[in-house]
């Protein structure tokens, strides 16, 4: 991820993805600064919360945590995704890529928002839950990447169809293992 996210720096309009987002870029005032603001600001969602569920941070290093946590949240609530949001609305392979990524992004707000306010209320099990899936969403990132890798490489689909399908691939496996793993691990 993070080499992909270097490809965009320094910043052009003509680079990788955007490529192929050139109406976009030229005809929908601020498309190119949110899209810049969404890449800049998930890579270190990303990078912030792989370091949250380590255990030796949770046990030892409880202000590491808290600060890390809270650049995670920043980030995400105030940036990642509303400017996925945003460009959730213009995305390749029709109305429903543009639902799921919209939907996903609202959700993303959503539980990390939701993460945040349990913790501030001391609800660590609430916190807990709802990072899990916030983090979760975070890696649809990544996972709409590998699905998109492996749908080309097995059945070659046309461009725009693989992006209809990934757009869903990239985040609802991960939302229900990630219920099933908290269903486990916090069923009473």
């Amino acid at each position: 991820m993070l080499t992909i996210t270097l490809k965009y720096f320094p910043v052009d309009s003509d680079v990788a993805f955007l490529n192929i987002k050139q109406t976009e870029v030229t005809q929908i005032t601020g498309y190119l600064p949110i899209f810049y603001i969404h890449v800049g600001t998930s890579i270190f969602a990303l990078l912030a919360g792989f370091t949250q569920f380590n255990s030796r941070i949770l046990a030892n290093k409880t202000h590491l945590h808290r600060a890390i946590g809270a650049i995670y949240v920043a980030t995400i609530i105030l940036f990642a995704a509303p400017s996925g949001f945003f460009i959730g609305c213009f995305a390749n392979g029709g109305f429903y890529s543009k639902l799921s990524f919209i939907i996903l992004a609202v959700l993303w707000f959503w539980f990390t928002l939701k993460a945040f306010i349990a913790i501030k209320n001391k609800n660590v099990t609430e916190h807990q839950k709802f990072m899990y899936r916030s983090f979760a969403l975070t890696l649809s990132a990544i996972t709409l990447r590998l699905w998109k890798v492996i749908l080309v490489y097995l059945f070659q689909p046309a461009p725009m169809d693989v992006y209809q399908i990934i757009a869903w691939l990239g985040w609802i496996p991960n939302i229900i293992l990630i219920e099933l793993y908290l269903f486990k691990k916090f069923k009473s």
